[in-house]
C-alpha cells in the first residue's frame, strides 16, 4: 500500500487541503495565489501532459518525488534539489511560557511577506496564509519569526515557512514555534513532519534536536513551462 507521505503533496490535494485543489484525477495544483506547488499521481508521461494543460504558459512549478530522475516532459527541468522528509517522532514538548506567540490571521499577512522576503524559508504568497495555523512572535509591532502548516497529507501534517528575522536569530525562537506546532498538530490527533534541503545540516540538527528523524529522500523538482 502506497503510504502518504511517499507522494505529500498528491496526498494533501485530495485529503487535508482539496479546499485549496485544482484539476483531475491525473494531476492536480493549488490555487496560484496560495502556492505554486504541483502533484501528478504517478510519474508517467500522460499525468505531466495533464498537469501540462492545466497551467499557464510560463509559469515555474514545484514538484515533489522520491525518485532521483524523473521524466516530466513536456515540462522544461529547471532544477532538482535534493531534500529529506522527516517525521516526528519524539516526545510531546511542554509548553513555553517565556515567549508569546501570536497567531497569524489575515491582517497579519504583510508582516509575514516582509518576514519571509527577508529571510525567505520558501514560496510565501499573500494567500499562503490560507493553509492554516500560522503562529508568530513579535518583537513591539514587528513580527520576528514564524512558523506554520502546510501540506495536511492525510494524517501527516507538515509544518513549514520557519523563519527568523535576522536582528533576531539565536533566541529559540524557532524551536519555540516549531514545538508550539508539534502540540497543535497531535491535539488534532494527526503526526508532525517536514522538509528540509538535504545540504541545510543546521535545521537538519534542530530537527533532530527537536524529535524528528529522517524518514526518506524527496527531491524537489522546479518545472516550467
Amino acid at each position: 500500500m502506497v503510504h502518504p507521505l511517499d507522494n505529500p503533496i498528491w496526498s494533501a490535494l485530495n485529503t487535508g487541503n482539496k479546499h485549496l485543489a485544482l484539476g483531475n484525477d491525473l494531476a492536480k495544483h493549488f490555487e496560484s495565489d496560495v502556492a505554486l506547488f504541483v502533484a501528478v499521481k504517478n510519474n508517467e508521461r500522460e499525468a505531466y501532459q495533464a498537469l501540462w494543460n492545466m497551467i499557464e504558459h510560463d509559469q515555474t512549478v514545484v514538484a515533489f518525488s522520491k525518485e532521483k530522475h524523473i521524466d516530466a516532459a513536456p515540462w522544461s527541468l529547471i532544477n532538482r534539489i535534493d531534500g529529506l522528509q522527516m517525521l516526528f517522532e519524539g516526545a510531546t514538548p511542554l509548553p513555553n511560557n517565556e515567549t508569546e506567540i501570536t497567531a497569524l490571521i489575515e491582517t497579519n499577512v504583510p508582516a509575514m511577506l516582509a518576514l519571509t522576503q527577508l529571510v525567505p524559508p520558501g514560496p510565501f504568497y499573500k494567500q499562503t496564509i490560507r493553509f492554516g495555523g500560522y503562529e508568530g512572535i513579535f518583537s513591539g509591532e514587528e513580527l520576528v519569526a514564524m512558523a506554520g502548516q502546510r501540506f495536511h497529507s492525510g494524517p501527516y501534517v507538515e509544518i513549514s515557512a520557519v523563519c527568523t528575522h535576522t536582528n533576531h536569530m539565536g533566541k529559540g525562537y524557532a524551536r519555540q514555534l516549531i514545538n508550539s506546532q508539534i502540540r497543535r498538530i497531535q491535539a488534532q490527533g494527526n503526526t508532525p513532519y517536514l522538509h528540509v534541503r538535504a545540504d541545510n545540516t543546521r535545521a537538519i540538527q534542530i530537527y533532530q534536536d527537536l524529535g524528528f528523524v529522517t524518514r526518506s529522500e524527496m527531491n524537489f523538482y522546479i518545472l516550467k513551462k
